[in-house]
């Protein structure tokens, strides 16, 4: 009883209590920021083609799509603790459960149904932040956090895979959700929404507006853009000839670095707008995107998934506040959550479709050109906004 009495004294804008969000909305997707790790885990332990890998990973990822369009619709309606807790024990379930099949067609239902839980799980953290004192500070957080973990897992599952097998991706799955549930009851209470907006009615709409619908565009081409390359990042890295420990090295000190983009949006927040921030942040990950062509460079594919992924933690949490204005439940941020977990699923699925017809190259052009699109939408929304 005395860690819920802890929870609901913390202050929720102190950086402890930020941290704590963001590392319940990250838990039910961690693999998403060990997704280049798994595809080539997939790869090397079940001895699959590159595109098959490319559809396990996908289907756990349109599965956490599945389950973030279920939260938008609960998020308003649930005691958001005692469901995450169960969520979070389903997620352990499905993981353990995962380890004991190697069939890719097994995997691929199985992934999709724990993508399912994780899903509706993020999607319901993202509600509980987008319901605090300032969400774009804490959205930013939340890249920290997803960063921090993620260049650890990038660094420590390729050398676990090696020793145990595929499954030991999965085993990382697991100690960070039960580390999660350990914290869950310190995690601070957000307002619940009151009496009158807790009723049935309305229960399957959604206020879709035209420029909630650009920036719910550009979120999905920015996600989609992104991890359609990221995933395949060590693939790349295997056809400029490094080794498995090599690329993990290289990537993990990228994202260590990338840590610095939702650290430079925890600090500075809304002070300058969001407009400004996204032009800057799109147009850096659409230039480095495009200098993946020159990976056979070492040097340059360190750099180019460096700033990629700088550009990538400081973009998303400004996305994800500008879909957050539109309301004041934490119902939008949830539907973002659904579309950001659409594009995260679909730039792999692409990619799956032709890295075997047209290789590396098609996929960092079409890359490029979504994020450009997505800088267009941003801006325009944004802009808008600023002027209302």
């Amino acid at each position: 009883m005395t860690t819920y009495k802890f929870s609901s004294t913390l202050n929720q804008s102190s950086v402890l209590a930020a941290i704590l969000y963001s590392i319940v909305a990250t838990a039910g997707l961690f693999y998403v920021n060990l997704g280049g790790a798994f595809l080539s885990a997939f790869v090397d332990g079940l001895g699959v083609e590159r595109d098959v890998a490319g559809y396990i990973v996908s289907a756990n990822k349109y599965g956490a799509a599945f389950g973030a369009l279920i939260a938008t619709f609960i998020v308003k309606r649930v005691e958001w603790r005692k469901v995450i807790r169960l969520l979070f024990m389903a997620l352990i379930a499905f993981d353990l459960i995962s380890t004991q099949f190697s069939n890719p067609q097994t995997l691929i239902i199985l992934r999709f149904i724990h993508g399912t839980i994780g899903g509706l799980s993020v999607g319901i953290g993202l509600s509980i932040i987008a319901r605090t004192y300032n969400p774009d500070k804490i959205f930013g957080m939340l890249l920290v956090v997803q960063y921090s973990f993620g260049s650890l897992g990038i660094w420590l599952v390729p050398r676990l895979v090696d020793s145990f097998g595929y499954s030991a991706a999965f085993g990382t799955l697991i100690s960070f959700t039960l580390m999660t549930l350990l914290i869950l009851p310190f995690v601070p209470n957000v307002e619940s929404p009151s009496k009158s907006d807790n009723t049935t009615s309305g229960l399957f709409q959604i206020p879709m507006t035209m420029m909630l619908f650009f920036v719910l565009c550009a979120l999905f081409l920015f996600q989609a853009a992104n991890m359609g390359v990221a995933d395949y990042a060590f693939e790349l890295g295997k056809d400029i000839g490094l080794s498995n420990i090599e690329i993990s090295n290289i990537l993990t000190l990228a994202n260590i670095i990338s840590i610095s983009g939702g650290l430079l949006v925890y600090i500075i927040g809304t002070r300058f707008g969001r407009t400004i921030p996204l032009i800057i942040g799109i147009s850096v990950a659409s230039i480095f995107t495009y200098l993946l062509h020159y990976s056979d460079n070492t040097n340059i594919y360190f750099i180019a998934n460096t700033f990629t992924g700088i550009a990538w933690g400081f973009t998303i949490p400004y996305l994800l506040g500008l879909c957050a204005t539109f309301d004041f439940h934490g119902q939008m941020a949830a539907l973002a959550g659904f579309v950001s977990k659409m594009g995260l699923a679909s730039g792999p699925l692409v990619g799956s479709l032709f890295i075997i017809s047209n290789g590396f190259s098609y996929i960092i052009n079409l890359a490029t050109i979504a994020l450009m699109i997505a800088l267009i939408l941003s801006v325009y929304v944004s802009k808008n906004h600023e002027k209302s």
